[in-house]
């Protein structure tokens, strides 16, 4: 089993040095999560999307459908990005590897942060995190792909 996580955590891993911004404005979260809500109406996907930088909000829209927990969920997913510079589906399997809960591991409280998918950080080349583009209201593999894929547009990486 934690050969398994292992190699999802490399994978996890990989897309964080290959996903990662020169400069990262406004402009860049509106179209990013322009993009998220396009898709989510296309494929009639109930989600919150949430982006953030150095913890202002840049862009939130919860589409119908959506319940005040997403939003929950969202500022839950985003803390984690923001406090271990990792995707929220990363220190899951983190944690799963290593068989403890946030709380054991790090003593914060899964009551304001949360390692289920769908928290991706925003990194600038150089310098690290400095905020997150979050999606909530499907599987937690789902909301991370959604999140990756999103970043992964944006800055025109084709997939492998």
């Amino acid at each position: 089993m934690n050969e398994d996580y292992a190699k999802i955590l490399d994978k996890l891993e990989s897309e964080l040095r290959a996903f990662q911004f020169e400069s990262f404005s406004s402009g860049a979260a509106w179209k990013i999560g322009v993009s998220l809500r396009e898709r989510a109406l296309a494929e009639e996907k109930p989600v919150t999307i949430h982006i953030v930088r150095h913890g202002q909000v840049l862009f939130h829209h919860a589409l119908d459908g959506t319940r005040p927990d997403n939003d929950a969920w969202v500022e839950r997913k985003t803390r984690t990005v923001c406090r271990f510079n990792k995707s929220s589906l990363y220190m899951g399997f983190f944690l799963k590897k290593l068989g403890m809960t946030l709380d054991e591991k790090y003593h914060v409280s899964e009551h304001e942060y949360c390692i289920q998918g769908g928290g991706f950080p925003v990194i600038i080349k150089n310098t690290g995190v400095i905020g997150a583009v979050t999606v909530s209201g499907m599987t937690e593999e789902e909301d991370h792909l959604w999140a990756a894929d999103a970043v992964r547009a944006y800055l025109n990486i084709q997939e492998e």
